[in-house]
């Protein structure tokens, strides 16, 4: 049977757009019957309030013509009162009411009793002020060679105060020693650090960066470093037995000087494509455990679908650091050390909530000609260990990482794979292959205010010095947020690595990784070294809003021995590196980051690899740090 002999009749009309044939009168009251002469329903209009047919414009009435004569004409605009506050710009549109500073009618505070709330000096940095970019250069206060009335201007001044007591194994000066008849391998272990860092910074920026990337950026940031340090033991501040055991030393380095340029628009909502070229910042995964520095580069970066994906390609040309601080040495040329690099970061990957980046990245080192020594008088280029050779090497670091949640178990993940050439391996003097790997997790839970955490990390070590093989893992330049971070005793103590090797670490300051080298800033990467085994849990409490305190227990291993063995000549080293218990207070009292003072403390309980390796006669088990930290920033 056909559909339409379902519908009831009127329907059925309306459908085939014909008239039905009366009922007869018995079977049908005259009020129920329809008029055959009246229209038919218009199908087009509204049947539901609100609703209409996709495409359907019904046909709208006359226009009226107003037609209106003898009526009064608005007054012109001079006839209403002069009185008014003339506005720069939308971005003053509440500032430009304030009075004149030492303006005598201040009375519009009283009438206007929220004006106190933008009307502020400019040196306040807790609220919108033109020297922290957050409204643009006016006009006529800017040279004119600033086209355009979207030019942005930013001051960056910050001190970074660090109070240090610590200790760490300090071995005895081969000739003479601070204390005599006291000689032995290690001696006193408790030193102590002040340092005191002034950055100073200055922008400009075209372009309104709420909603879209700036046209052009400019970007200048110096970083002026005072550091005092005193220990117990000589040749540990200086290579001469005859220099003091305290050193005073500052240094004035350049940390950001790039040009950031605005190549074009891909889409309505500004996903882009931009280029930075000079001196700056740069972080290859979401941790920082391969790669985390200020260096002179290349880098073409953007992003595409709405902001989903965003990618990076870059080239670093490395550049030498001072000693003793750290920071950029431009007044030297810098190192026969490249890095090549290339990423991509995809949201909600591989499943939603999810931020998955991939990476490829190329150390290309050509040093093996170049002797460099330290501020202090320490060989750092090449590494005194083995047949004291240079080195050259590449290696390819294939990258993954995942940060982001599932559920509600947050989740930050890290992955690389090291292949290569070492050109040199300081134990054969031979080429060898580079093979080796890492991988580090950390799971947080949270529950109202507070944070659970469980973390775990691997890096191979070398099982076989002599086999053409280097599978221990090593950073180009590592700074790991990772399992308490510098809070942590071993990520930040240096700690020397005492009768198989001069003027090497074990591991570097605000380091993760066992490397085996002679400086993580000034020293080359070194595959041959025992690798890195963490297990930690940690917990954040946000007590209040403004005050945080956290704890960490970490217990360490090496990967492997071998290595360790092979250059101390010893038969065996347990693995056990020791637990490393933490614990650190963040207060901000301005609820932001403008102040911000941080107190932590933490202790290595030595495990029988380290005391097999740093054992002394003064018995001290136990290595302690404590940092005070106090951060201002304008």
């Amino acid at each position: 049977m056909s559909a339409l002999f379902l519908l009831p009749p009127l329907l059925l009309q309306q459908a085939v757009g014909e008239a039905i044939p009366e009922a007869p009168d018995s079977l049908a009251e005259p009020s129920t019957l329809p008029d055959p002469d009246a229209p038919a329903p218009d199908v087009n209009r509204e049947t539901i309030a609100g609703r209409r047919r996709p495409g359907y414009n019904p046909v709208l009435p006359e226009a009226v013509q107003q037609d209106n004569p003898g009526a009064v004409r608005a007054p012109p605009p001079e006839a209403f009162p002069a009185d008014a506050v003339p506005v720069p710009d939308r971005w003053r549109i509440m500032t430009g009411l304030c009075p004149a500073k030492g303006a005598a009618d201040q009375s519009i505070f009283t009438v206007f009793r929220a004006m106190r709330d933008v009307c502020h000096p400019q040196t306040d940095p807790y609220h919108q002020n033109v020297l922290k970019g957050d409204i643009p250069l006016a006009k006529g206060k800017r040279p004119g060679f600033l086209k355009g009335d979207d030019w942005f201007f930013t001051i960056t001044a910050i001190s970074d105060t660090v109070i240090e007591p610590r200790s760490f194994p300090i071995p005895v000066g081969v000739q003479t020693t601070a204390r005599p008849q006291s000689l032995d391998v290690f001696g006193k272990d408790s030193s102590f650090v002040f340092s005191q860092t002034f950055l100073a910074g200055i922008g400009l920026t075209k372009g309104n960066t709420a909603f879209k990337p700036p046209e052009i950026e400019y970007k200048l940031l110096l970083a002026y470093n005072l550091n005092y340090v005193q220990v117990p033991e000589r040749r540990v501040l200086f290579v001469e037995p005859s220099k003091p055991t305290h050193r005073f030393d500052n240094w004035l380095g350049v940390q950001e000087a790039f040009v950031d340029y605005h190549l074009r628009n891909v889409s309505e909502r500004y996903d882009f494509d931009s280029i930075r070229v000079g001196i700056q910042p740069f972080q290859s995964d979401f941790r920082g455990f391969l790669f985390n520095d200020q260096n002179l580069g290349l880098r073409l970066f953007g992003n595409r679908d709405d902001n989903r994906v965003q990618y990076n390609l870059a080239a670093f040309w490395r550049l030498e650091k001072d000693t003793n601080s750290g920071l950029n040495v431009v007044t030297s040329a810098p190192r026969r050390d490249w890095v090549i690099t290339a990423n991509l970061y995809r949201q909600d990957f591989l499943i939603p909530s999810l931020t998955s980046q991939i990476s490829v990245t190329w150390n290309h080192n050509r040093e093996a000609n170049d002797i460099h020594i330290d501020n202090t008088g320490f060989p750092v280029r090449p590494a005194l260990l083995g047949t004291l050779r240079g080195r050259s090497y590449d290696v390819v670091y294939l990258g993954y990482g995942a940060d982001g949640h599932i559920g509600r178990i947050n989740l930050t993940a890290q992955a690389y794979g090291a292949l290569g050439k070492d050109r040199n391996s300081f134990f054969t003097d031979r080429p060898a292959n580079v093979r080796a790997f890492m991988g580090a997790a950390e799971l947080s839970l949270d529950r109202d205010w507070i944070r659970y955490r469980v973390s775990g990390l691997y890096a191979s070590g070398d099982g076989d010095p002599y086999d053409d093989k280097e599978s221990g893992f090593d950073a180009i330049f590592e700074n790991p947020l990772f399992a308490g971070a510098d809070t942590s005793y071993w990520i930040r103590q240096t700690i020397p690595f005492a009768g198989g090797g001069r003027a090497i670490a074990v591991s570097g300051r605000n380091g993760l990784l066992n490397s085996l080298r002679s400086s993580k800033e000034e020293g080359q990467s070194n595959f041959n070294n025992p690798g890195t085994v963490l297990a930690g849990v940690g917990a954040d409490f946000d007590l209040t809003p403004t005050l945080r305190v956290s704890a960490n227990a970490n217990h360490l291993w090496f990967a492997n021995t071998i290595v360790l063995e092979t250059l101390r000549n010893e038969g065996s080293i347990p693995k056990a590196i020791g637990w490393d218990l933490s614990a650190a207070a963040i207060w901000r009292p301005k609820a932001n980051q403008n102040v911000v003072f941080r107190l932590s403390a933490a202790a290595l309980l030595p495990g029988r690899g380290f005391r097999d390796l740093f054992d002394d006669t003064y018995g001290h088990r136990t290595q302690y740090s404590i940092l005070g930290n106090a951060v201002l920033s304008f």
